[in-house]
């Protein structure tokens, strides 16, 4: 089962002619703009995409606390220490929403967490990457959120009901995340010589896994065109990669930062910035498992998982009695 639930349907968009009535109507809906919802008739293969793709985000925000939770107890002020502990806590709560969405697909939250750790269903990139100074909690917050952010606003009115108005939650508070990282940026470029060389060695190291983040050149896409098809993506990989640079280039232009890339130039006939692509050969290297630290992260959420063993057991353990218990009484009743 669980390598079904992560296949997908080929790309490729089939005709109306080669549609069932079922699925013509259903595109007809799409194509009208209507949310489509959790009983509501559906095409296999709209349902495991969504299934693939809410899975995905879902893990990459649990993931996602890993980079950042290791810097709690090193932030370098109360305040600091008390506003990256929020920001942790929300990143928990963005995966439980969006685990609940996946659930109305019909697929459990342990069969998602079982292909996560198996490796048959992934987490974002980015977080991959290690975390070396409290900078990089900067960068991260910046330009990690600030990507997420570029990629979810537009989830916002994609067509599955519960996925877009989980959607709307999560952004308001991802706002709040870069704001938090661009905060620490600006600190640490107008410090000391030594914070501000911190700052740009976080913008140098991060830079191209954020243009990572929104997955790799639209020729070279799997599954976009038929999940636009569908609007359960908005936009392409590449007009979101465009809309990203152009909206951070003038922020680290503001910061005194400098972005790693030579070839970076305003480009006034398109009304947007040239920019180098990232190595995707490292993308696919690191969505393959071979990445700075994916055995780092795997790991800590299968022990976390196992450690926790006992505490879902006596819930679960708990609930069968008190299931049992109401049995009971509504048999006395009877």
């Amino acid at each position: 089962m669980y390598a079904q639930l992560v296949k997908t349907d080929s790309d490729r968009i089939r005709g109306a002619d080669e549609m069932s009535p079922e699925e013509r109507a259903f595109q007809e809906r799409i194509d009208r703009g209507e949310k489509i919802e959790p009983k509501e008739w559906m095409p296999e293969g709209y349902r495991k995409t969504l299934i693939r793709q809410i899975g995905q985000h879902a893990h990459s925000e649990i993931v996602g606390q890993l980079p950042e939770g290791n810097w709690i107890t090193r932030a370098p002020t109360l305040e600091r220490k008390a506003i990256l502990l929020a920001k942790v806590q929300d990143e928990a709560g963005h995966g439980l929403y969006l685990y609940c969405a996946a659930e109305t697909l019909g697929v459990s939250r342990d069969e998602l967490i079982e292909l996560l750790h198996a490796g048959k269903m992934k987490y974002s990139s980015i977080f991959n990457y290690p975390t070396l100074t409290w900078a990089d909690m900067g960068a991260v917050g910046w330009l990690v959120d600030g990507a997420a952010i570029m990629n979810q606003v537009p989830l916002q009115r994609t067509s599955y009901g519960p996925y877009s108005r989980a959607m709307i939650r999560i952004c308001k508070e991802e706002s709040f995340h870069q704001r938090q990282g661009y905060d620490i940026m600006m600190k640490m470029a107008r410090g000391t010589p030594a914070q501000k060389a911190m700052a740009q060695d976080a913008l140098n190291r991060f830079w191209y896994p954020a243009l990572m983040m929104f997955g790799p050149s639209d020729k070279d896409s799997v599954h976009s065109a038929q999940s636009m098809a569908w609007k359960i993506k908005m936009n392409t990989n590449d007009e979101l990669r465009q809309k990203f640079v152009d909206q951070t280039v003038p922020q680290a232009e503001y910061l005194g930062l400098t972005v790693p890339d030579e070839n970076l130039r305003w480009n006034e006939e398109k009304g947007g910035y040239d920019f180098s692509e990232p190595d995707w050969s490292e993308f696919f290297d690191v969505i393959a498992g071979n990445g700075p630290c994916n055995r780092e992260r795997l790991g800590a959420r299968v022990k976390a998982w196992e450690d926790g063993a006992w505490f879902r057991d006596g819930l679960k353990a708990y609930a069968d009695k008190a299931s049992a218990r109401r049995s009971a009484v509504a048999i006395a009743a009877e």
